[in-house]
């Protein structure tokens, strides 16, 4: 008889933990609201923060805009926050930086209106808008209003300080959430802006769970990239109009080349980009190792090409050298998928200066050295 109550109580007691256990799991893979008990920690990004109180977390974007996200349309808001009801199940993104956060959250279905398709790739999102589950709302300060109304966005991510033309859309009374991703100038930070798109769409575990791995890949090859025993030198851009539009040395791809081991000729350089003559230029890249190109170049880019573009780029030791490190827009998914695979970018460029730190036979998913 003591034996089956002893028995009883330890299964009594067993089942009592198993219940204790299960009730934060099912709160924590929920998408019904926002996930109060995930944790978001903002580490590296400049332009938002997060607070939790009383059940509402508080998200500041910038110094002026102010958001409470609720899971409960009659929670009572601080003064001078905007309420939004999250998960928001529909939105508009503006920007390829905005939208690659929900590809990496696989979270198309909120997507419902974008501003164009140039230089897109993404077959879903492609086929998305063939289909109509996406509409196109036209370009910023071109928007068109009825398109947007049909995208019946819950909420619409802007970038506020490009061309703008928000005045109409602000009196739909659609509320507009600033996206200041594209400001960062820590690869890492602009990257860690997926959290931010996972506070509204209830993503929260898997934006913690996504950027730790990014971060964590990113950290490890860049300390392995510090202890190289060289670091070359680097210059990016091209002529175009007569100027030359470069990299400061403030702009998150200058931080990439310095995380990857190699020396910016800007590095001096407080700005994120300026324009400079071709002979301000060949006076700080003449003898670089490398030369860096982003560009749409119809058809297969060539050392010709890039001689017939401007026939004083010869001049430069990275072009005799064929040491030109290239990505082709109209071949490459390149401002949609890279500004949350700034590991991924940083392991091309480190495959490139320090080859011997990477896998023998890599295969660049952005960059490689032009042929």
């Amino acid at each position: 008889m003591k034996k089956s109550i002893l028995t009883i109580l330890i299964l009594a007691v067993i089942s009592a933990c198993t219940g204790k256990q299960s009730a934060p799991q099912q709160g924590g893979t929920s998408t019904s609201s926002h996930d109060s008990a995930v944790a978001v920690e903002v580490k590296y990004a400049t332009g938002f923060s997060v607070r939790d109180t009383a059940g509402i977390r508080l998200v500041d974007v910038g110094k002026h805009d102010h958001f409470a996200l609720v899971g409960d349309d009659a929670a009572e808001v601080p003064e001078g926050y905007q309420k939004v009801k999250v998960p928001i199940s529909s939105t508009i993104c503006m920007t390829m930086l905005q939208l690659s956060n929900f590809t990496i959250l696989e979270a198309h279905d909120v997507v419902k209106g974008i501003t164009g398709t140039k230089n897109l790739y993404d077959k879903d999102i492609l086929a998305r808008v063939k289909d109509g589950r996406i509409v196109k709302i036209g370009m910023e300060g071109n928007f068109d209003t009825e398109k947007v109304l049909a995208a019946n966005p819950d909420v619409i991510f802007i970038s506020p300080f490009k061309r703008g033309g928000y005045e109409p859309i602000k009196e739909t009374g659609i509320t507009l959430v600033p996206h200041l991703g594209y400001k960062e100038l820590d690869p890492l930070g602009q990257a860690e802006w997926i959290k931010f798109v996972g506070l509204f769409i209830g993503k929260e575990r898997e934006a913690n769970e996504i950027f730790a791995g990014i971060e964590q890949r990113y950290l490890e090859l860049k300390e392995k990239a510090s202890k190289a025993a060289t670091r070359p030198t680097v210059f990016s851009g091209e002529m175009h109009s007569g100027t030359w539009h470069a990299v400061g040395g403030k702009n998150y791809l200058a931080q990439i080349f310095r995380d990857a081991g190699a020396d910016y000729v800007l590095t001096d350089d407080e700005t994120a980009g300026e324009n400079l003559e071709f002979e301000k230029m060949y006076a700080l890249a003449a003898k670089a190792d490398y030369w860096r190109i982003l560009n749409s170049y119809p058809g297969d880019f060539t050392y010709e090409a890039l001689k017939a573009s401007e026939p004083r780029n010869e001049l430069f030791e990275s072009y005799r050298q064929k040491r030109v490190i290239y990505c082709n827009m109209k071949k490459t998914p390149y401002y949609e998928i890279s500004p949350v695979q700034p590991d991924v970018l940083l392991k091309d460029f480190v495959a490139i200066f320090h080859p011997e730190l990477v896998e023998e036979g890599y295969q660049p998913v952005f960059y490689h050295l032009l042929k």
